[in-house]
């Protein structure tokens, strides 16, 4: 009796002991089903042999970088020498470029010192047009605009489908081959939600091991708030003021607006002393940041678009 009494004790311990172990175990819960799908970073293995060629046609009017010589060029070129400096003093390869208001050049500045970087020989550059409400580096460089950021931080595009390089045969843009693009990409008015996502920061994560320099293009900071989160995955910041166009207090707020990054200093755009010629193509820029703007049909009644900063 006693063997049979001990048997079914056994047994019913037993029971005991896997139905406990089962309330013990937690349910998957519904909510992580939904982060399983997510698209996660790309290798940081990828390969630039992979980057598409596009035919850039960019102008020397637009990017006086692109030339030999000129008094633009010299101030681009001491420029990237006070950079290369810093850089020695701390760790800088991403860096933002920004301004208070629109209208004071900093995507002039952006895609020109860009292409300073890149025409050394030396330095492989990587240019993001970071503004995803009013772009217009891919208007400079006269290259595709799709797909760009925009589709890359929706999840609708990988890395090597944004990225784009020059792929003309003219010995003039022969000169920037070390320069990799990405463009904007869609207009987006919701652009804050995506340059705050995960997505960016895995963007720059991967991408930084293949390049010398990563240069971001932002929005105005006072204008929205993307320039100040897209600051957040960067190394330092520049600022860009327009000479007898910036109030003092515009810069000031601009400067306060970056208290939490590193801001390596102003740029003092279209500054007197620099030949007219070289100031125009970033003198015109629409009124109205959000605003409907009449730039296109401007353009078209004086046969040419300008749209630059």
């Amino acid at each position: 009796m006693s063997r049979i009494y001990e048997a079914l004790r056994k047994a019913d311990l037993e029971k005991n002991i896997e139905v406990g172990a089962k309330l013990e175990a937690p349910a998957e819960p519904a909510h992580l089903l939904e982060f399983i799908g997510e698209p996660s970073p790309e290798p940081a293995d990828l390969s630039l042999k992979d980057v598409a060629k596009r035919p850039w046609a960019p102008s020397a009017d637009v990017i006086p970088c692109l030339l030999e010589r000129g008094l633009v060029v010299e101030q681009f070129r001491g420029l990237r020498t006070r950079l290369v400096e810093a850089r020695q003093e701390s760790a800088i390869k991403t860096l933002l470029i920004s301004s208070g208001m629109p209208a004071e050049g900093k995507s002039f500045v952006a895609l020109n010192f860009a292409v300073s970087l890149a025409r050394d020989g030396a330095s492989r550059v990587l240019l993001i047009d970071g503004d995803l409400r009013r772009p217009t580096l891919h208007e400079s460089l006269a290259a595709p605009r799709h797909p760009g950021l925009s589709e890359y931080l929706s999840g609708t595009a990988g890395l090597i489908e944004v990225m784009q390089q020059n792929g003309s045969q003219d010995p003039l843009f022969n000169r920037i081959s070390n320069l990799t693009f990405i463009p904007a990409g869609a207009s987006i008015d919701t652009s804050s939600e995506l340059v705050t996502g995960t997505r960016m920061k895995d963007l720059i994560t991967s991408l930084s091991p293949h390049f010398d320099w990563i240069i971001i293009d932002s929005p105005p900071v006072l204008a929205v708030t993307d320039a100040v989160d897209l600051a957040r995955v960067a190394d330092a910041v520049l600022l860009v003021a327009r000479q007898a166009r910036t109030p003092f207090k515009v810069a000031q707020r601009a400067q306060a607006a970056f208290k939490q990054s590193r801001l390596l200093g102003i740029v003092l755009n279209a500054a007197e002393g620099v030949h007219r010629k070289s100031s125009y193509y970033y003198s015109s820029y629409y009124d109205s940041y959000y605003g409907e703007s009449d730039r296109e049909n401007r353009g078209k009644s004086s046969g040419k678009t300008r749209s630059k900063r």
